[in-house]
């Protein structure tokens, strides 16, 4: 992945929605560095504090405060600003929230994605769209392999099956209405990413372990730790992200001889050496702390995937992608972020902004 890459989103008009959660925040700021015109469709922020709050960005971007799952709202809001490219992230994004509103998750997962593209398809316009889902859309097997981008989709919890239901709408409507053999009839390119398990700074979502470590350490309290023998590929939030962005200026470029390459889904995940226990994830987050304690709370009330990795080798052949920061460089950076703002608040945005540069840098020595 070049910087060179990037340069495409310059003076772009792109749609965001999921604008004000976690990942929607950190892709904004970026696009905004790139010098986007960056426009957000999304709920208010899901948590307080929100890191969109944070980094103030109402002031740099135009927001729609909106529901998905409200297509003529959503259309209506296409068709204004008539994006160069979408990012679709809008989405119900906790497992254990699924399995307590169920309903509600596979509507704004699932109905949310099959919205966003019938309004393009609708609307008749040509643009980009970059579908965000998750790892958890295939069927895991709980086996030690990575899954690829051809295994199928899958699910046990309601949100698992949401994400897989998700990219086999994206498939569907590909496939039905924006066809690469039929391009030139509706001027839409669609494609798909799949993320391993983010973390970062600025998550502070309940029931995910980095947010529930800082809350803890911050408090002076033990870290309750519900599957410490559980296996993720732990990525620092800006890898998927540079994937995201690196697709979508692919997206923007191809021509007709590369449509079919592109328009596909892709994972994005870590090095294998990433994939770590919960419980050495905790731990390298006490040490970059420099000080806590964590104890095991044993929960059984809502089943959860033990083992879960990705394979990205069509991501680096065909993208020239691959992740740069190793697990403890993640750690580190995430555990920085959130030191340096919960204790000079006035510093969100300039951490933020320097590590989106380190990452930057970092990509360039791959």
């Amino acid at each position: 992945m070049k910087l060179n890459d990037l340069t495409v989103y310059k003076g772009k008009k792109v749609l965001v929605t999921g604008h004000t959660g976690f990942k929607g925040s950190w892709l904004s700021q970026w696009l905004l560095t790139l010098g986007a015109e960056v426009y957000g469709y999304a709920l208010e922020p899901p948590t307080t504090p929100a890191i969109y709050e944070q980094l103030q960005l109402s002031k740099n971007s135009r927001n729609n405060c909106n529901d998905i799952r409200n297509v003529e709202a959503l259309k209506k809001y296409i068709q204004e600003i008539h994006p160069d490219i979408i990012f679709h992230l809008a989405a119900q994004s906790l497992v254990r929230q699924s399995y307590k509103n169920p309903l509600e998750t596979i509507e704004t997962n699932i109905t949310g994605t099959a919205n966003v593209l019938d309004a393009v398809r609708q609307l008749k316009i040509a643009t980009n769209i970059v579908v965000i889902t998750s790892d958890k859309c295939y069927e895991n097997k709980e086996w030690l392999y990575g899954y690829r981008e051809n295994d199928p989709m899958g699910g046990y919890d309601p949100y698992s099956v949401s994400k897989g239901a998700a990219e086999l709408i994206v498939s569907s409507w590909r496939r039905s209405f924006f066809n690469t053999e039929n391009y030139s009839e509706h001027g839409v390119k669609l494609a798909s990413a799949r993320a391993g398990n983010v973390i970062g700074g600025g998550d502070w979502a309940d029931d995910r372990i980095v947010p529930d470590c800082v809350r803890a350490l911050y408090a002076n309290k033990d870290i309750a730790v519900r599957n410490p023998l559980a296996t993720r590929p732990w990525q620092h939030v800006l890898e998927p992200l540079g994937g995201y962005l690196l697709l979508g200026s692919k997206l923007i470029g191809a021509t007709d001889d590369t449509l079919e390459k592109y328009c596909t889904g892709f994972n994005f995940g870590p090095a294998s050496t990433s994939n770590k226990t919960v419980a050495l994830l905790v731990t390298e987050i006490i040490k970059n702390w420099g000080s806590g304690s964590w104890n095991f709370e044993k929960d059984n009330a809502f089943h959860e995937a033990f083992l879960l990795n990705l394979s990205t080798d069509k991501a680096y052949h065909t993208l020239e992608w691959q992740p740069a920061w190793n697990f403890e460089v993640t750690v580190k950076n995430t555990i920085d972020w959130y030191k340096t703002t919960l204790y000079n608040s006035e510093k969100v945005v300039q951490i933020t902004e320097r590590q989106i540069t380190e990452y930057t840098e970092a990509i360039q020595k791959i």
